[in-house]
């Protein structure tokens, strides 16, 4: 890797690029970006234009060589669901990244992160305890940065919606957890995806909360599904300990389809964030991409 001209992009670092959010961001950047992403599969929509390094982001001791070059650093990396060992790792190795980042130094790091919790979840569950250590080391970093923090997150593989749909299509009944009067506010990925490119080429510094265009009730929600499915709800009432004990079965069984932290944190009411107000062309709503769903669209 050799010094950049001036004349060409801004040399974009991507952690964990091979995800849902890396799949929609890689198009948005790559017009006004060149990329190098780091994650250890190659995704399929990694072409040639795009540097891919493979290492695993939590097991790398030495970032200087990979951040040669880079003015922007974009992390996606992080699990749904692991051990504590695992997520300290990756906090660990993130944790090397920044530092490597401020001694480049690179000039503006975006840290994806995720929304507010109930206190006991953040300070006991792995997952976010862990993130948390990450932002923080961010926000104390003195680089100029955003930490970007999407709610439920809709498009094609996304782990929620497509889930919903398969189980209302098979199963005459649809769990409710608790009365569904808590609130979501999907954001489409691709929404996601233009926040990040322009975030990446701005200059505020801080934290930012992405919510969709609609505040809905969960309920709402899944009475839409169920109404693009052309099926009158019908649901399996269950309370929210009985929603946890449920999830912990199925976790137990070795299923993937839902946690246990997800079901408490979408029922704190904690996850219908305000619309992100930072993009020159309107949030997608979510009705059309259910209405896609329906059809047998980009449900995988």
């Amino acid at each position: 890797m050799t010094a950049t001209s001036a004349s060409l992009p801004r040399l974009l670092l991507v952690g964990g690029g091979g995800g849902l959010v890396g799949r929609a961001v890689l198009p948005e950047l790559l017009p006004h970006f060149r990329i190098r992403s780091v994650h250890r599969h190659p995704a399929l929509n990694e072409g040639p234009e795009v540097e891919w390094v493979r290492a695993d982001v939590k097991a790398v001791d030495d970032w200087s060589p990979i951040l040669r070059d880079v003015q922007v650093v974009l992390n996606l990396a992080w699990y749904r669901w692991e051990s504590e060992a695992v997520f300290r790792s990756l906090g660990d190795g993130l944790r090397r990244l920044v530092d490597a980042a401020v001694r480049a130094p690179v000039q503006r790091f975006l840290q994806v992160s995720v929304p507010p919790a109930p206190p006991s979840m953040e300070a006991s569950l792995p997952y976010l305890f862990y993130k948390r250590q990450v932002d923080s080391a961010v926000e104390k970093s003195g680089l100029s940065y955003r930490i970007v923090r999407p709610t439920m997150l809709f498009g094609p593989g996304d782990v929620l919606l497509g889930v919903m749909f398969r189980l209302m299509r098979r199963y005459p009944f649809f769990p409710m957890f608790g009365d569904g009067t808590y609130h979501v506010s999907p954001i489409a990925v691709t929404d996601l995806a233009r926040a990040l490119r322009q975030e990446a080429q701005a200059s505020a510094v801080g934290t930012a909360d992405l919510g969709g265009p609609e505040r809905l009730t969960y309920r709402q929600l899944t009475d839409r599904i169920f109404g693009v499915l052309h099926k009158r709800p019908r649901y399996w009432r269950l309370s929210g300990r009985g929603a946890l004990r449920l999830t912990r079965f199925m976790v137990a069984m070795g299923s993937t389809t839902l946690y246990p932290y997800e079901v408490e944190w979408l029922m704190s009411d904690m996850l219908g964030l305000p619309p992100y107000g930072g993009l020159d062309v309107p949030l997608q709503r979510v009705g059309p991409y259910l209405e896609q769903l329906a059809e047998g669209g980009p449900a995988r």
